[in-house]
């Protein structure tokens, strides 16, 4: 059985450059499970689905599962249901699905091959036998431009037809999907690379050079170790347990116990600020330590080197609360969106560190709301801030806003990036408990923005978000 890094080591000392194609299988493959079933969650969810629909889908699906039904079936029961959509309406509403469901059900470690492909310079592409609308967010999140998919038909007026547009891409109609792609790109496949979960894809994976049975089911697994494959399981996504879930409880619990100290002291000792730097001494590192999550940091001393300063961080997670805190300990304060103000959970938070709160829908007054973490700053004390202005649904970043570097520059102090690697694979967006794991963080040094202006302020925020990107994509090495 192979592992990610043999996996990786083949693809660094394999063949380069474009003309070598990498093939990804999409539902098993890069993602842990089916992704008509994440539509049909997301759709049962917002009640979108009518009676009779669901019947026959889970009818079928079942016929499918027990007796090798023709998935062709399915996938026109998919694509009729969406007939008289527009396509601009479609694609937002598969983002959504998207960010709220297929994202946490990527394999973490997939995005580590794709980055070695990528470093290769070979052709990336998904070929499967999903919808493009399914599979192209995705494919968007992790750096793949190319699709073979199942198309759906599409009339003069952007509507969806409920019709097909081409072959279902399943089988062995999947692999000529993939021979004609090579074909036009002047692609070698007896130098290329596929990687897939199921049996069905078997035509695919013998179509070239480098096969690799991911995550495969029984029959292929058996089928790859007869013909000396390579067969790598990923590490499974997080999920929810109720040891984790009471875990988690317990070690917000604990947290609770240290803002209440800090509180305490806060108030015994008249002085909100010396307060906020005990409850950040001991809350996090509690909660941290009851949940089993460890920090991995390369870089710590850099938390140091400049203060105060604007940290700026990747934002994920919720766990990013209790991992700043802990990394950050005394003299900072923080942005948050006004919703904030009265959460249960952050609420004490906010009042302890006078967090500053902004009408993110409203930039007029958001920038009058910062003026109070300028005049901070300028009194000693840090700032901490995720320059995305949201949390990303998965690891990959989302631009950058001004306000943070527009900050620095007001308080002439420095800029310190700090990049959380897998935040989100402990603790995925929109979930409530803590997975236990060791999380990694990378400190970089300052950045000073002197002789920062408006005119060459956007390439300064591309230099810094290139640092995200780099550091990402290579990571250091870990001192801890």
């Amino acid at each position: 059985m192979s592992d990610i890094r043999s996996l990786v080591a083949r693809v660094e000392s394999g063949p380069q450059g474009p003309d070598v194609g990498a093939f990804f299988d999409f539902d098993g493959t890069l993602i842990a499970g089916y992704s008509a079933l994440a539509f049909l969650k997301y759709r049962l969810r917002k009640r979108e689905i009518p009676i009779d629909e669901l019947v026959k889908t889970i009818g079928e699906s079942i016929d499918y599962e027990r007796h090798s039904h023709d998935v062709g079936v399915l996938m026109h029961m998919g694509v009729e249901a969406q007939a008289g959509r527009s396509v601009d309406e479609f694609e937002a509403w598969s983002r959504k699905v998207f960010a709220r469901e297929i994202a946490k059900m990527l394999y973490p470690d997939v995005r580590e091959l794709i980055q070695a492909h990528s470093d290769a310079g070979h052709t990336l592409a998904i070929a499967s036998s999903a919808t493009r609308y399914q599979v192209e967010p995705t494919a968007a999140d992790l750096g793949i431009d190319n699709l073979i998919c199942t198309e759906m038909g599409v009339d003069s007026e952007g509507k969806i037809t409920g019709k097909l547009a081409g072959p279902i891409r399943w089988g062995y109609e999947k692999a000529a999907g993939v021979e004609a792609f090579a074909r036009d790109r002047e692609i070698s496949l007896a130098s290329s690379y596929a990687y897939s979960n199921g049996f069905e894809d078997l035509p695919l994976l013998e179509s070239v050079g480098h096969p690799t049975a991911l995550n495969p089911d029984d029959e292929l697994e058996k089928t790859a170790v007869k013909r000396h494959w390579p067969v790598a399981r990923l590490t499974q996504p997080a999920k929810p347990n109720a040891i984790n879930a009471i875990r988690t409880v317990a070690g917000l619990g604990a947290f609770g116990l240290g803002i209440a100290t800090g509180s305490l002291f806060g108030i015994l000792g008249h002085n909100r600020r010396f307060g906020a730097n005990v409850a950040s001494a001991i809350a996090p590192d509690l909660a941290l330590s009851i949940a089993g999550v460890r920090l991995n940091i390369v870089g710590r001393e850099n938390l140091w080197k400049a203060r105060p300063a604007v940290f700026l961080f990747n934002h994920q997670s919720q766990l990013e609360v209790l991992v700043l805190g802990a990394l950050l300990r005394r003299n900072f304060t923080g942005v948050a969106k006004k919703q904030l103000a009265h959460d249960p959970f952050f609420a004490p938070i906010g009042y302890m560190a006078d967090v500053a709160y902004i009408d993110r829908a409203n930039n007029a007054a958001a920038r009058v709301e910062l003026e109070p973490v300028v005049k901070a700053l300028k009194h000693g004390r840090s700032l901490v801030i995720a320059p995305e202005g949201t949390r990303s649904p998965t690891a990959k970043l989302l631009p950058f806003k001004k306000g943070p570097f527009h900050i620095a520059i007001q308080a002439n102090v420095p800029i310190v990036p700090i990049v959380l690697r897998n935040a989100g694979e402990l603790m995925p967006p929109h979930s409530y408990v803590i997975t236990p794991g060791t999380l990694d963080v990378a400190v970089l040094p300052p950045v000073h923005p002197d002789g920062w202006n408006h005119d060459n302020l956007d390439q300064h925020i591309a230099e810094v978000r290139q640092m995200y990107v780099d550091t990402l994509s290579h990571w250091p090495t870990s001192e801890d």
